[in-house]
């Protein structure tokens, strides 16, 4: 149960929020609880969450070790400050900031090598879901971000499905069209790497998912989680969320 707080809350806003928020969910078992901060809260987020359930991870890193690469941050700092997740190939990188398949696996293999887990996203804009090219698409992402991994590295994977036509515009993909994705991505994933890494890998849905709408997206056999946004934001929302 993820959420990304993409650019939103300063260090001190980062402190208030694990205030309400640890206390919501400490009682929460057999689920993973992360939140991918903005760099700057990291350190906040990791002291105000430190003893508790709930996992920090960051929304992006770059696939070198270190150099003269100004405003990027490596794999090893992030493991370094404390981090235990990291988000690669969100569909707003991919969108605004020239993010692509190659560089996506990139990205992913440091992550593994510091230690870190990716959640890797995939997903079509809406232009690709009106022209039936949803498994198309799936398939490109995969071959060029996920295919290249060897099947130990990618078992260390966990795969966002992200519909860009539903991030932030309160449309949600129905139950049925986000199983069916993550049907299509399990059988890519089950082709390249056996059955048995199609049947293991977790898959979490990404778009407009609100406290209203978990329970039922959940109660879907093909989705093993979610990657939240806007609602991560608010403690008692997010809880909700992660309590569905």
């Amino acid at each position: 149960m993820a959420g990304n707080w993409k650019m939103y809350k300063t260090p001190a806003e980062t402190s208030a929020f694990f205030a309400e928020f640890v206390p919501l969910v400490a009682a929460t078992r057999n689920r993973e609880i992360v939140i991918a901060a903005p760099y700057i809260d990291l350190a906040a987020a990791l002291e105000a969450t430190r003893g508790s359930n709930v996992e920090i991870g960051a929304q992006d890193l770059f696939w070198e070790k270190e150099g003269a690469f100004t405003g990027q941050v490596s794999a090893d700092m992030l493991k370094a400050v404390g981090a235990q997740w990291v988000l690669v190939g969100h569909s707003e990188r991919r969108q605004y900031f020239g993010e692509t398949d190659e560089t996506v696996y990139k990205r992913t293999v440091a992550a593994l090598n510091a230690g870190l887990k990716p959640i890797v996203c995939v997903g079509e804009i809406l232009a690709d879901r009106e022209a039936g090219r949803t498994n198309e698409v799936l398939a490109t992402q995969f071959a060029g971000g996920l295919a290249p991994l060897t099947p130990q590295q990618f078992a260390a994977v966990v795969v966002a499905y992200e519909p860009v036509w539903a991030i932030g515009t309160g449309k949600t993909a129905t139950p049925q069209i986000a199983s069916d994705a993550h049907a299509a991505i399990r059988d890519l994933a089950a082709s390249k790497f056996g059955r048995a890494a199609g049947d293991s890998l977790r898959i979490l849905y990404g778009g407009s998912v609100k406290p209203e709408n978990a329970k039922e997206l959940m109660a879907q056999q093909q989705i093993d989680g979610v990657l939240v946004g806007g609602a991560s934001l608010k403690p008692e929302g997010f809880a909700t969320i992660v309590n569905f």
